[in-house]
């Protein structure tokens, strides 16, 4: 397993974000030394029956970098959400930034773009990114380093980022009481999410852990932050030294039980773009519906 090496003496500044209507969690990131800052996971609204989007969750955020002077470093996905849209162009467009995720995208574009029959002039080598990370890829917030840990098994695409004793983990796990995420997306596999929490669960038990979703399990008040200690010693789907076969077990009969998240099309058409809405040939925004597909 690749030893990640981290500065647990900075504390980068952590302000939370979260959507009611798709149970994510956003954030943004300061270096506590200077302005700059990061954005993960910012969610687009959409009212789905009426093919309607807003901005209000990210004109939130946008609110927050400009009222405390921040500069916008990053925006970074941390997978291809199948359960919310990407405001990451939207914010791009006000603040600037470089928009970043996994170089597995490739890999989901090209799954996805069969599902979608999407043409030729759809690339599937993500070049609609401003990066591309590779495992153990490093970059800079400010005077801050932060790197990426490759973490597929919700899908081939998901990432981690480490900024200092703050990780922002993705759907690769939950709070403890919440587990983990799905492996049965096209392309997803249990048995490499668990091998992707033990890559995260050998960081330092100190380090902070950031969710991108929280669904308040037992009907307890929303919540996003934990600990590594905290997971290894208490969730519920791979605490307690659970075993591989142990999580993948139950984690396929699990996922069999599932429905479709509701926004799955809209969003996979979307965030497979870096959050731009597909047109068609008037240039009209336009979503696909393809039938029986998944």
């Amino acid at each position: 397993m690749t030893h990640y090496v981290t500065d647990m003496d900075v504390h980068p500044k952590v302000q939370a974000f979260f959507d009611k209507n798709t149970n994510t969690i956003s954030y943004v990131v300061q270096d506590p030394a200077s302005a700059s800052c990061a954005v993960i996971d910012p969610v687009m609204d959409i009212d789905l029956a009426a093919g309607r989007l807003t901005y209000e969750h990210a004109d939130e955020i946008i609110r927050y970098v400009k009222n405390n002077d921040l500069e916008l470093d990053w925006l970074i996905e941390t997978h291809v959400h199948a359960d919310h849209l990407s405001a990451a162009p939207y914010i791009q467009a006000k603040l600037g930034g470089k928009i970043g995720i996994g170089e597995k995208i490739t890999v989901v574009q090209d799954v996805f773009g069969k599902v979608f029959n999407e043409g030729t002039e759809f690339q599937r080598d993500g070049s609609q990114f401003d990066r591309l990370f590779k495992d153990g890829d490093t970059y800079s917030i400010g005077g801050m380093k932060a790197f990426a840990i490759l973490t597929p098994g919700h899908t081939p695409a998901c990432m981690v980022h480490v900024i200092g004793d703050a990780s922002f983990v993705g759907d690769t796990l939950f709070m403890p009481d919440g587990g983990s995420a799905r492996a049965d997306f096209p392309g997803g596999d249990a048995g490499e999410l668990y091998d992707s929490i033990q890559k995260v669960l050998s960081l330092p038990d100190e380090m902070r852990l950031f969710m991108c979703h929280d669904y308040g399990p037992g009907g307890r008040d929303i919540m996003w932050e934990t600990t590594v200690a905290a997971e290894k010693a208490e969730n519920i789907h791979v605490g307690q030294g659970k075993t591989r076969e142990q999580f993948v077990s139950f984690r396929e009969a699990r996922d069999a039980t599932l429905d479709v998240p509701k926004l799955i099309l809209p969003s996979l058409q979307v965030n497979m773009r870096a959050g731009e809405v597909p047109k068609s040939d008037d240039g009209t925004p336009m979503l696909k519906l393809p039938i029986n597909a998944l």
